[in-house]
């Protein structure tokens, strides 16, 4: 069973982002705040959960939570800030857009920057270990997924509707086939294998 909270007696957020590792899209965090007392077994790290049941539970997450938002950075500010730092300002994006004010912050992974002062803690695989940061982790699944399906509309050739833009062979032999779209990140390597410039 996953753990309420983190730090006791305040109001917490966890934070986790989606899209970290993908060649292309935005990176989206989410913030969620539950209630101290808030158990549910069916919350898990997003990854350990198919697709329609991450989606059952966003639904579950958004009725139950205190508070829940959205961060996104764009690929154009991912190439600017690199990724590190766009995942992070992500996840402070999600924390300005709570409609209640967090008191103290728990992200998952091992890197995170100040935010407005608040307590914080990285906790790795904290998806699997706090119920807030899981809830966060759907949710940025989920809305990147949807952004990344609409997407896929578009630029049907790069395969977004199943890969979600991460890095698979068959998504790199489309940017080989195709170059690479808009939505591409320049400077992630696209196609590691060749010295080919493709901007």
């Amino acid at each position: 069973m996953l753990s309420p909270i983190f730090h006791s007696g305040l109001i917490e957020a966890g934070c986790d982002e989606a899209g970290r590792g993908c060649l292309a899209g935005s990176v989206y965090a989410a913030a969620v705040i539950l209630p101290p007392d808030y158990h549910n077994d069916q919350l898990n790290d997003s990854k350990q959960l198919t697709a329609r049941r991450r989606y059952a539970l966003r639904s579950v997450i958004e009725a139950d939570a205190v508070a829940w938002a959205l961060g996104v950075v764009t690929p154009e500010e991912i190439d600017s800030l690199n990724i590190l730092n766009a995942s992070i300002l992500a996840m402070h994006r999600a924390l300005d857009a709570l409609a209640v004010r967090p008191e103290a912050v728990i992200v998952d992974g091992n890197r995170f920057k100040p935010y407005r002062g608040l307590p914080f803690a990285t906790i790795v695989k904290g998806d699997g270990k706090y119920l807030s940061i899981a809830a966060a982790s759907i949710l940025a699944k989920t809305y990147r997924d949807d952004y990344m399906d609409e997407l896929a509309g578009r630029y049907p050739q790069y395969g977004w509707a199943v890969n979600k833009g991460y890095p698979t062979p068959a998504h790199r032999e489309a940017i080989r086939t195709y170059g690479p779209s808009p939505y591409h990140r320049r400077t992630f390597r696209l196609l590691p294998d060749t010295q080919l410039t493709l901007w």
